[in-house]
């Protein structure tokens, strides 16, 4: 079978789209971009073309979207170019050159579906973003996953449909579209860089694949079958994973709550661990972390960029960074002022109370608080001393008491102190932290009321 038939059928078989969809082509210039546009020519597929002229490889560059430019009015379709200056931005944004340069295109590709254009000079919306990505490529990228570390994900390799990036050359090795490059007689532009082993990529192709091979004849095709084996082990391992999830997690607003007693009775704990906390940018080095939380005491965390894992009492929140976001907000020693869907709350250790006290100003005996405080929304079993009680009560009764409304009750916070609530936000104190005659720092909490 040829590799216009094998192209089709692939595309068939994975359902990756329909021929009436409107396709944009990311194309380099290279082989692969090349020999991808020819065959939705030769297929009908209505397709538009996209090229980065990332400036890593100076007049090259240039040529190379000159040439890609020339293929689009080769094939009379819409012609879309950017530029980036790849060195500057990965070095503003501390990630590598290959980093950088993928998320760079794949943001600029996604916004470039958002735009009507005339494809085959018919105004219609673009659908699909179509890579060049082939066999080799699939080997080369299970390669180095196998020794980054990824896991199951990583071992599967590229998928053939991702979101609205689809690869539909995956079947093809790189001799083949090579061949039918020849065959065709079609023009395409070689990157130089290809050759050096600065990228990982290009190691692994140039050095690490051909030594393996001498060793391992074969080498290749058993990655390949690997792939397929791994995606199906992969489709296994989610199935697991999700039932361990719908048990586990408890959604919250914005917040994941999970309970520490069943989490700690799973099997196997780090792996069904990982699963969960990636979701949030945590990384497979912390997971000893998080699961260290699990016999630690109440407001330890563990942070990624974007949230945090909390301890608090027997469960483990998993609570955004962003604290006008978050219902479980922890306060450090040192925090002068705290934005929260409450409002602002402001923080202060001074030697006395010079003002008086009122709703929204606290001021507490510091002695025995612990940091870190937490603030959050008050529940249901919650109770406190109210100042001036010798006996607890519970919040629930506290603000009946108060003659407080349903929505009142449901936006009342409170601040914690090792599990001890020290300020009903807003309302009162704790008996247990009034300020005596023996105190000798305060704690001086004041609320702004959002708006």
């Amino acid at each position: 079978m040829d590799l216009l038939n094998q192209f089709q059928e692939y595309i068939s078989t994975h359902r990756l789209f329909s021929p009436k969809d409107k396709l944009l082509l990311a194309v380099s210039g290279g082989v692969d971009s090349v020999v991808l546009c020819e065959l939705c020519k030769q297929a009908g597929y209505a397709f538009a073309i996209a090229h980065c002229n990332f400036q890593l490889r100076g007049d090259d560059s240039n040529r190379d979207e000159e040439f890609v430019k020339k293929m689009a009015q080769k094939y009379g379709v819409a012609f879309f170019s950017t530029t980036f200056d790849t060195n500057a931005i990965a070095q503003e944004q501390k990630k590598s050159i290959e980093e950088t340069a993928r998320d760079l295109r794949y943001t600029w590709f996604y916004e470039l579906l958002d735009t009507k254009t005339a494809v085959n000079e018919a105004e219609g919306q673009l659908k699909f973003i179509l890579t060049a990505h082939h066999a080799d490529d699939n080997i080369e990228t299970v390669a180095m996953n196998f020794f980054r570390g990824t896991g199951i994900k990583g071992l599967r390799g590229i998928l053939p449909k991702n979101n609205k990036v689809l690869r539909p050359l995956l079947f093809a090795r790189r001799k083949e579209i090579e061949d039918y490059a020849l065959l065709e007689k079609l023009e395409y532009v070689t990157d130089a860089t290809n050759y050096e082993n600065t990228f990982t990529r290009n190691f692994f192709r140039n050095r690490v694949l051909p030594l393996v091979q001498q060793f391992f004849p074969g080498t290749d095709i058993t990655i390949l079958q690997n792939v397929k084996r791994f995606a199906e082990v992969e489709q296994l391992y989610n199935q697991a994973i999700e039932m361990h999830k719908v048990k586990l997690l408890e959604k919250k607003g914005n917040e994941i709550h999970i309970p520490v007693l069943k989490l700690k009775k799973v099997q196997p704990l780090r792996s069904i661990c990982y699963e969960i906390i990636k979701a949030f940018n945590f990384t497979a080095s912390q997971v000893d972390e998080v699961i260290d939380l699990l016999d630690s005491e109440s407001g330890k965390y563990v942070s990624s960029g974007t949230h945090r894992i909390i301890k608090n009492r027997n469960w483990l929140i998993v609570a955004p960074q962003i604290t006008t976001e978050a219902d479980n907000i922890l306060i450090e020693k040192g925090d002068a002022k705290i934005f929260f869907a409450g409002g602002e709350l402001n923080i202060e250790l001074t030697k006395n109370a010079k003002t008086k006290a009122s709703n929204s100003m606290a001021f507490l005996d510091a002695k025995d608080i612990v940091f870190p405080l937490l603030l959050r929304k008050w529940k249901t079993a919650d109770y406190f001393y109210p100042l001036g009680m010798k006996k607890k009560k519970k919040l629930n009764r506290f603000f009946i008491d108060l003659k407080l409304s349903k929505t009142e009750k449901e936006y009342c916070w409170i601040v914690e102190s090792d599990r001890r609530i020290i300020w009903v936000v807003g309302h009162r104190i704790d008996e247990r932290f009034k300020i005596t005659d023996q105190t000798r720092q305060v704690l001086k909490l004041t609320l702004t009321p959002s708006k």
